[in-house]
């Protein structure tokens, strides 16, 4: 028993000692150690300096669909899929289907061809985004990249695989860490957009342009068989009053054709009473599909969801920037830690090596 503790007295004090030894060894060495330090220090507040400010555009809204049940917040939540603890809700934009649907391809890509005025001129969002990151003082030299455009409202299928290469690039950047949406409390209906970049002005416009590009695609399809319903209506309502206006007409014209017509001559007047036989059923069909139409905009108001925008995002946004003091702070840890890394390994591996 006293042969352990003396054991463990000894390894103890010779613990002490290493660690006094290292001591007095990184102290032998401050000078390099604080050199590291200021050099660190130098480097973090340049990176400080070339080290763009990140902007946060935030757009916030809420949907009300006539449709889901609840109401209230809860008829909000639910008809975009959110679950408050009521019923209704679900569909297709059920859950985190409405957060991947902003974050879609289809969507941003459809956004990036938006047209915005920047500097004077009518360009797309993805020609803004190029030239905030200078892509094209890269592409100079190459020319498969170098005629390339991306001119507002460009149909997807015209892209060749170059303009894909790029697009996807820009999706990528955009969905990875670019773009977040979700609600920021989960007791309240509010949906919000939040997109960054280091460029103020690309981050407004695109929150607003993808915020406009999927509502319409989401009124769309909600609203879709309502509103080709109304049109099938429309389009029948149209050919059956026409059908009754040459109806009408063909009566008279038969009437004036059998104007002081000997009465005994009833054959004649065959035609005028075929063209109200027409009359009275195109009126009695008109009359019917106006009733259907009317309902079918009804219908259609009741698909169609109402997306009230709360908040847009507002010059100038919320700025994120690498400060001077964090860059120096840094800088000068991270640099004086390597040292100390290297200073020791280098001592450990001259030990091993003299053994």
């Amino acid at each position: 028993m006293n042969e352990q503790n003396l054991n463990d007295e000894i390894s103890l004090k010779e613990l002490i000692e290493k660690a006094k030894d290292w001591v007095v060894y990184l102290l032998s060495q401050w000078k390099i150690i604080v050199l590291a330090g200021i050099i660190g220090a130098a480097i973090g507040l340049a990176y400080s300096f070339s080290k763009k400010p990140i902007y946060t555009a935030t757009l916030s809204f809420v949907l009300e669909d006539e449709k889901s049940g609840g109401g209230g917040l809860g008829s909000l939540a639910s008809s975009f899929g959110f679950d408050l603890g009521g019923s209704g809700g679900g569909g297709v934009f059920a859950g985190a289907n409405l957060t991947e649907l902003f974050k879609s391809r289809s969507m941003v890509e459809q956004t990036l061809l938006s047209p915005v005025t920047f500097k004077g001129k009518i360009i797309s969002l993805a020609e803004m985004y190029i030239q905030n990151n200078k892509w094209r003082d890269n592409w100079e030299n190459n020319p498969k990249f170098k005629s390339i455009q991306f001119l507002p409202g460009t149909k997807r299928k015209y892209f060749t695989r170059a303009h894909d290469s790029i697009m996807g690039v820009m999706y990528n950047n955009l969905s990875n860490g670019g773009l977040v949406v979700g609600q920021k409390d989960k007791k309240v209906a509010i949906i919000s957009i939040d997109v960054t970049s280091s460029n103020e002005l690309f981050s407004k416009f695109f929150c607003e342009a993808l915020a406009k590009e999927v509502s319409n695609f989401y009124i769309d399809t909600k609203s879709k068989k309502a509103r080709m319903n109304m049109d099938i209506l429309n389009k029948q309502t149209d050919s059956i009053r026409g059908e009754l206006n040459g109806a009408i007409t063909g009566v008279a014209v038969a009437n004036d054709n059998t104007f002081n017509l000997n009465p005994a001559l009833n054959v004649r007047r065959a035609p005028s009473a075929r063209r109200q036989v027409d009359v009275q059923a195109n009126t009695a069909i008109l009359t019917e599909l106006v009733q259907q139409t009317e309902l079918a905009k009804v219908t259609l108001r009741k698909e169609t969801p109402l997306i009230q925008i709360i908040d847009k995002p507002i010059l100038p946004l919320a700025k994120e920037k690498f400060g001077k003091t964090k860059g120096i702070v840094l800088g000068g840890i991270l640099a004086g830690f390597l040292v100390i890394l290297y200073l020791s390994a280098k001592r450990i591996f001259r030990k091993i090596l003299s053994n």
